[in-house]
């Protein structure tokens, strides 16, 4: 079969699906119920030859006479030729990579506080050669030196290394430089060079995120970022969230394979930044990994089948260094892998990253912190306590359950305003082009702009004034014109449905009813906060203003609301670069209590509360309740 405009061929069974075909021949394809079609979002045309498809509801009439197929739910009896129109390819976009994208607060300073010592690190070795009186064995005498330059409780070294100590030592004539790792309290010594090699040493930090990865490439000698590259975390082909990826994973033994797909990630970043800045994979000696608790069991090849089973046990929090080539990852073949510590199954290592990250657990002052996106992490605490939840708030923010949802890649609208008096909506894309959807944070526009003119009322229900020909019934019912299709990428109208509204209603409520949940349990109301850290490459593009119109943040002082980015990759950083940090966030994944909000008594309570925009509690939001005159 071929698939256009790439003209990639690839050959194709009598029982796979389109869907399959397009993973094995490496096309991305969105699909973010993983292939089991629920989302109607993997939408192809057939241009030539024979299909055999299942019954769907998810394609409109139209849609059929256009020659639209699900390719999860099609199968082929011969040779096909299928065109992958733009809504459904899987691009790059808003990922955010660096701590300067966009309006990240540089309030993580704070990193000054942690003594800079990187997790592997070379020294420069001159020993003075044997002697009649000095005939120490070339091991101890290696070990002699290299005490000398710091204080080392264990030392130890492999003996790959021992077999080479002393051919090292006279080619080097007695001047070397040692690689030293750490593993816990030990030392190790991971390499042996010849001459003086310090200034040729670096490391990578990895956030490895359900949809993104994103690598930094370090100096380890002065700690600054040499290069940074991201992607679209290949296994989204194999399912958009967690769940679907441990069920692929625990079906017919595909573990290996989701976990060779986020190596070759690994790998394929490391290469572009090495290529980027000429520097050899030999030089690049430790690798730092933070990701949730299910990425992680994937990197690492572990089981992940529990984590999704009451009552929701990992197989480990907490994973010791390892060798990165023993996973396949291609650094120095003695270089070190770091996991950071997870504290439950859906709170993981980008979690304790971003804590560290954002400071909370170093200051006396109360702060929360959120992470918006399907999972919805929340930290609240201070230096003294930490107490966290997962808000699982669905795949909606990142276009999921929406008829034109997509990810903030090229097309996505990103950002909305509406004219209430004359109904004129304005609209910003992702890479200025035009428009073939709309994500999360141009959905979250929408919703509130829509609120605002009194398109619809709080419950989120269309109100349907005479007057609003953006207004229509369609076949699923009331729905909005976005876009008119004649100034869309696809040639068809942009529209957001009553459905898509009560999805975005319920992913916002998860949000607002874990940290509402959160925050009461320790006695607590949000005005206590000091700072409230959103964290996230989504969160990064919010308007604070109108998160707070549609009850997705909390009604306080918008000084209060900081933006922090990517904290799981800059957490990483701080880890990689000091053993200090690296033991802090031990201490922190030890300090977190995890609170599983689906048990709380109250959980339900909140959540249908926080299903109205802004909540059922209009006081609560003082500031929206002014703007619209609500009673």
């Amino acid at each position: 079969m071929k698939f256009m405009p790439d003209g990639i061929e690839t050959k194709i069974g009598a029982e796979e699906t389109l869907l399959e075909a397009a993973q094995r021949a490496g096309l991305y394809i969105n699909s973010i119920c993983g292939g089991d079609g629920l989302c109607g979002k993997c939408r192809l045309i057939v241009r030539e030859g024979q299909i055999k498809e299942k019954p769907t509801t998810l394609l409109e009439r139209d849609d059929i006479l256009k020659g639209y197929i699900l390719a999860c739910e099609t199968t082929v009896f011969g040779d096909v030729v299928v065109e992958i129109p733009p809504e459904s390819r899987l691009e790059g976009g808003q990922i955010v990579i660096d701590e300067d994208t966009q309006r990240f607060t540089r309030f993580v300073g704070k990193k000054e506080i942690y003594g800079f010592k990187p997790l592997a690190r070379k020294v420069y070795l001159k020993s003075p050669p044997p002697t009649l009186q000095d005939n120490i064995s070339d091991l101890e005498r290696l070990d002699r030196e290299i005490r000398k330059q710091d204080n080392f409780p264990i030392l130890q070294m492999g003996l790959h290394c021992i077999r080479r100590v002393s051919k090292v030592l006279r080619n080097g004539h007695w001047q070397i430089t040692a690689t030293l790792g750490v593993r816990g309290g030990t030392t190790e010594v991971i390499q042996l060079e010849e001459g003086d090699t310090q200034i040729h040493n670096y490391g990578v930090a990895v956030d490895i995120g359900t949809t993104t990865v994103v690598a930094h490439l370090l100096d380890l000698n002065n700690g600054k970022t040499v290069d940074a590259q991201a992607m679209y975390n290949s296994q989204v082909r194999y399912g958009e969230d967690v769940i679907n990826r441990i069920i692929y994973a625990t079906q017919d033994n595909h573990l290996e394979e989701l976990h060779q797909v986020i190596v070759n990630d690994i790998n394929s970043l490391i290469t572009a930044m090495v290529g980027n800045t000429g520097i050899k994979l030999h030089d690049i000696t430790a690798v730092l990994c933070a990701g949730n608790t299910t990425m992680t069991h994937l990197l690492m090849g572990l089981d992940p089948t529990y984590i999704r089973l009451e009552p929701y046990t990992p197989l480990a929090n907490i994973l010791p260094p390892v060798r990165a080539a023993e996973i396949g990852i291609k650094i120095n073949n003695r270089g070190l892998l770091y996991c950071l510590p997870s504290v439950g199954s859906y709170v993981g290592g980008d979690i304790t990253a971003g804590v560290l990250a954002s400071g909370i657990a170093d200051s006396p002052d109360l702060a929360m912190l959120i992470d918006v996106g399907t999972n919805g992490e929340l930290v609240i605490g201070n230096r003294d306590w930490l107490v966290c939840c997962a808000a699982s708030a669905g795949p909606a923010f990142e276009g999921g359950g929406v008829k034109h949802g997509m990810k903030a890649t090229h097309g996505a609208i990103e950002r909305v305003s509406i004219d209430p008096d004359r109904c004129e909506v304005h609209w910003e894309t992702v890479g200025n082009t035009k428009p073939r959807g709309i994500c999360g944070s141009g959905l979250l526009d929408c919703l509130a702009e829509m609120l605002k003119m009194g398109c619809i009322d709080r419950a989120g229900k269309f109100t349907m004034p005479d007057h609003n020909d953006r207004l229509r019934n369609g076949d699923l019912g009331p729905e909005f014109v976005l876009v008119p299709a004649k100034d869309t990428a696809m040639g068809e109208d942009i529209i957001i449905t009553q459905v898509d509204i009560a999805n975005l209603i319920r992913a916002k409520g998860a949000i607002y009813a874990g940290a509402s949940i959160l925050i009461k349990s320790m006695g607590y109301s949000f005005s206590d906060l000091t700072n409230l850290f959103i964290s996230g490459g989504f969160g990064n593009y919010l308007n604070i203003d109108k998160a707070i119109t549609i009850g997705l943040l909390p009604d306080i002082d918008r000084e209060k609301i900081k933006f922090i980015g990517n904290s799981s990759i800059n957490g990483a950083k701080m880890a990689l670069i000091s053993q200090e940090a690296l033991n802090r966030v031990d201490e922190i994944a030890g300090m977190m209590t995890y609170f599983e909000l689906s048990v709380h008594k109250d959980f339900m309570d909140e959540f249908v509360s926080a299903n109205f925009l802004p909540h059922t509690d209009i006081n609560a939001f003082p500031s929206v309740e002014k703007a619209l005159k609500l009673t």
